[in-house]
């Protein structure tokens, strides 16, 4: 085989864009596939905690999104039914930079433009229609419809970083499941002119779901949250004439007075974003030549408010050790045996730093 690339990255996500970049910083050659136009906005909770601007800082992008990012969030709270409580996070959590939030429009693109910088090759807006092993590596076929052109692009390595929402090529992409009365299914708005304390970043409970809100860039504050099917129906049916977003935070308004108060005055911007249903939990570290990271590997509940974080970290999880394990191989094949042992050290490294945080969300009532 005489690949094109050393690895193909499907995703340009927080996971993959930071992929991307790390491995093209080894001197890797990196394609990065990305069928969406940036900047876009996302179903995401926008927070970044503080483990991880050290990180954002190793691959010189932490500066720039500092400018923009929001305030440092210094204290966590509850709002359910009408109680408002908070608490100030331990100083550990306001180590250096602090958790931060940041939009997805304005991370996702600085990543991406950070990798691309670094020397990765940027495909988009291109989607992967097919891969097939070959002779150690993989050949995948892009296309871009909107310019009916096709592609065909070989590499030693694919890391899926592709999220979880919908199916597609990729092994690691499940097809949809049926339907089930508890699905969770994400919404998320910007507001303008809120009362939300500037440090505060509160867990909003309320029938049928859970949410936060928190201050981001450009002055907004972000509420994401996820509420069950069968409540989304009882809402939608209760206010008829409206579309999903503005019914479901009618209805986390009506139970839940500290959203009530903090949107008060507030005055909502852009398009409610809605995506689903959630697939929480661990799925695979893939198989053979193929690696997943971000969504693709596992997905938490999103009350530990640590979605993007956990794409990055996981990112960096894998890459470190490809880079290590691989360089003095990557003109010659891989065999399964490393590829495997890779995996295991990657996966063990994951469990590690993760597992425990998606067994105790899971575990909350909140999410039950």
């Amino acid at each position: 085989m005489n690949p094109d690339y050393d690895a193909i990255v499907v995703g340009a996500g927080p996971a993959g864009a930071t992929a991307a970049a790390l491995l093209a910083q080894a001197g890797w050659r990196i394609a990065l596939i990305e069928k969406t136009p940036f900047p876009r906005r996302k179903v995401c909770g926008e927070f970044i905690s503080a483990t991880t601007w050290p990180l954002l800082r190793q691959l010189g992008v932490a500066d720039s999104l500092l400018e923009i990012a929001g305030p440092v969030v210094r204290r966590v709270g509850l709002y359910s039914g009408d109680v408002m409580t908070s608490a100030a996070l331990s100083p550990n959590a306001l180590e250096q930079d602090g958790g931060r939030a940041l939009g997805r429009e304005h991370l996702d693109t600085l990543l991406l433009q950070r990798a691309a910088g670094l020397g990765a090759d940027i495909r988009q807006p291109w989607t992967l229609s097919e891969i097939a092993a070959n002779c150690g590596g993989y050949d995948c076929t892009i296309v871009d419809k909107g310019r009916a052109q096709t592609r065909h692009m070989r590499a030693r390595l694919v890391i899926a970083a592709h999220g979880s929402w919908e199916s597609g090529a990729m092994p690691s992409q499940s097809l949809r499941c049926a339907p089930r009365r508890d699905d969770l299914f994400g919404f998320k708005a910007h507001f303008v002119h809120c009362a939300l304390p500037t440090d505060l970043m509160p867990l909003i409970a309320f029938p049928g779901g859970y949410g936060g809100m928190v201050h981001t860039d450009g002055g907004r504050v972000s509420l994401s949250c996820c509420i069950r099917r069968d409540q989304l129906a009882l809402a939608r049916q209760r206010l008829p004439r409206a579309s999903a977003g503005p019914a479901v935070l009618a209805h986390v308004a009506d139970s839940c007075k500290g959203v009530s108060s903090a949107l008060h005055a507030a005055t909502p911007q852009g398009e409610w974003l809605s995506a689903g249903p959630l697939r929480t939990g661990i799925r695979s570290f893939g198989n053979d030549g193929i690696f997943t990271i971000g969504n693709a590997a596992a997905e938490a509940h999103p009350i530990v408010a640590e979605g993007i974080s956990m794409a990055i970290q996981s990112a960096y999880l894998l890459c470190e050790r490809l880079v290590s394990r691989l360089d003095a191989h990557r003109h010659g094949a891989f065999s399964r045996d490393l590829l495997d042992s890779i995996r295991a050290e990657y996966a063990a490294a994951w469990h590690r730093n993760f597992s425990r945080r998606l067994h105790v969300a899971a575990r909350s009532p909140t999410c039950s």
